[in-house]
């Protein structure tokens, strides 16, 4: 007969093991849920000196002659997690190179649920996340966030494109808000690639001329929008453009408006 010892010796050996398949059966289970991490790297240099990009190249690597010519213009950059890097950080290069001062607002920092089982760096309080193509690359800090700002406060707001961005702003409140308000003022709004959506959810599409990612033109059109597939369109105060190729001609776009006001 076994002594006690022997007993819980046995129970403990027991125990041991089938914590061990538990804990085998759990990594089986999420080895099957997740996906293999293998990001490719994309870098702006790859899409400035892709063939058929020349002009594109061109662009931003001529000099500006003229850096008075958006001078005492302020610009909101509206963008959030998953903003299309060159759509943001080019038009903002640009417009900075020609005098404007330029404030990138994103919406107030919301972590999501702890259901949710996400986790965000503390850097997501200061920064928002860069992508290209759909694959994350960098973060950039941003000046103020959606609840801050007035519509007095700038001449002129753009909307970067990316898959998530404007899913993430069309569904912010002090977003939608001031893009309403602005559209009201007659003041510029701009947007490039997926960013006409958040126009759409702004409800200030009906009966204009725009264009948009190829992917969102049927939502443009479902939102009232005549849509064409143009580089840029320009209908009164509104700029929108279809692709990260078409950076260049939308930003020159968006600088005649401001210099003819």
């Amino acid at each position: 007969m076994k002594n006690l010892k022997q007993i819980i010796a046995a129970g403990v050996i027991g125990t041991t093991a089938l914590n061990a398949q538990v804990k085998d059966h759990q990594l089986d289970v999420m080895n099957q849920l997740a996906t293999p991490s293998h990001v490719s790297v994309m870098p702006v240099s790859q899409l400035l000196n892709a063939p058929g990009n020349e002009a594109l190249r061109d662009f931003f690597f001529t000099p500006v002659k003229d850096k008075t010519v958006l001078k005492g213009k302020k610009i909101a950059v509206l963008a959030a997690d998953g903003f299309e890097e060159i759509e943001l950080t080019g038009p903002v290069w640009y417009f900075r190179e020609l005098g404007a001062q330029v404030d990138i607002v994103a919406p107030k920092y919301n972590p999501a649920p702890a259901r949710y089982g996400l986790s965000s760096p503390e850097m997501a309080q200061t920064h928002i996340m860069a992508i290209q193509y759909l694959q994350p690359v960098g973060w950039i800090k941003f000046d103020k966030t959606a609840d801050q700002i007035k519509v007095s406060d700038y001449d002129a707001v753009f909307i970067p494109g990316g898959a998530w961005n404007p899913d993430n702003l069309r569904y912010d409140k002090d977003v939608i808000k001031f893009i309403k308000d602005f559209n009201k003022s007659g003041k510029l709004i701009a947007a490039i690639c997926h960013a006409p959506v958040v126009l759409a959810s702004a409800e200030i599409l009906k009966g204009r001329k725009l264009t948009g990612y190829w992917n969102i033109q049927s939502d443009l059109k479902n939102a009232g929008g005549i849509v064409s597939d143009q580089p840029v369109v320009v209908d009164a105060n509104i700029i929108t453009s279809r692709h990260p190729i078409d950076v260049a001609d939308f930003s020159k776009a968006v600088e005649s408006w401001l210099a003819k006001k």
